[in-house]
């Protein structure tokens, strides 16, 4: 009995009610715009080097330690995101693969190795081989994108996170902020075909996302009652409705305009211009669509 009462005192309580509020902050935000910066620019690179290879060769050691910086303001990010920052290392010795977070760190960590190799390559100026290496980068990169995807798709009662939708906007967001970076990375040392190939990538990812957002806001209602739910922050008086819309028109509308604009002026000033957009338009919208779902109360 005695023994009994003494367990009984020494219980502990891990949790007892929903957490309240926002639980993933504008952290998460940057964690995904920046990764979506350090995959998308290896995506270009890789596509560059087929397409315009003269053109594009001297972008070897800029973009590997673009997509270095940002990685790693990525996993910073990731870092401090956690409850237990301290704890991280508990991921890779006491790893549960059925874990999207556990699995992504690995897929992170390997990406950034690989990232590494290419700043090394290229600054040794050893270009077949970091060909090879770019290869197996690009379609890390892949897995990578799409992790946070799938670590969305977890989430219990946010049906605005499905996993088809957030997989495709996830990669779009990838080949816009990339396409974005290398045209404003690349400079002069892109011809004008390079740059007019980019701004295509640009302003087709900025179309289908736009797409996409716009029939999640249109028939996602009718997906379910809490989508409906949602939906009320950002239409009508809803308190994100300004943000929502500000970020669509800067990420995806104006650049799809600009891009048409300096096709047609053959200008680059407006190219670029449409590059700054979207960077900062995928910003605000990545954090719109993170925190609505939070705000809708679990019970």
């Amino acid at each position: 009995m005695a023994h009994e009462i003494l367990a009984a005192t020494n219980a502990v309580v891990t949790l007892d009610v929903a957490l309240p509020g926002i639980v993933w902050p504008w952290l998460v935000t940057v964690n995904m715009w920046a990764k979506s910066i350090g995959t998308g620019v290896i995506f270009m690179l890789f596509m560059l080097l087929r397409m315009h290879p003269e053109s594009a060769k001297n972008l070897r050691l800029p973009t590997a330690i673009v997509a270095f910086v940002f990685i790693n303001i990525f996993l910073i990010f990731t870092l401090a995101d956690l409850h237990q920052p301290f704890r991280m290392w508990h991921i890779f010795v006491y790893s549960n693969f059925t874990s999207a977070i556990a699995v992504g760190s690995f897929m992170a960590s390997g990406f950034l190795g690989l990232l590494t190799l290419l700043v090394f390559l290229a600054w040794k100026k050893k270009d077949e081989t970091y060909d090879k290496v770019l290869l197996w980068t690009t379609i890390l990169a892949i897995p990578v994108t799409l992790y946070t995807a799938a670590l969305m798709a977890q989430c219990t009662a946010r049906e605005i996170w499905q996993m088809p939708t957030e997989s495709a906007q996830m990669i779009l967001a990838a080949l816009l902020s990339g396409s974005a970076v290398m045209i404003l990375v690349g400079g002069n040392k892109l011809s004008y075909e390079a740059k007019k190939t980019l701004g295509v990538v640009l302003g087709l990812s900025a179309f289908m996302a736009f797409t996409i957002y716009m029939s999640e806001y249109i028939f996602g209602p009718m997906k379910a009652e809490e989508v409906a739910a949602v939906m009320d922050y950002i239409k009508g008086d809803g308190p994100y409705t300004v943000m929502f819309w500000l970020g669509q028109w800067i990420a995806y509308l104006l650049p799809m305009v600009f891009i048409l604009l300096s096709r047609s002026s053959k200008s680059e000033s407006i190219l670029k211009l449409a590059a700054i957009f979207a960077l900062v338009g995928l910003a605000i919208v990545k954090h719109v669509w993170l925190i609505i779902p939070q705000l809708l109360p679990m019970s």
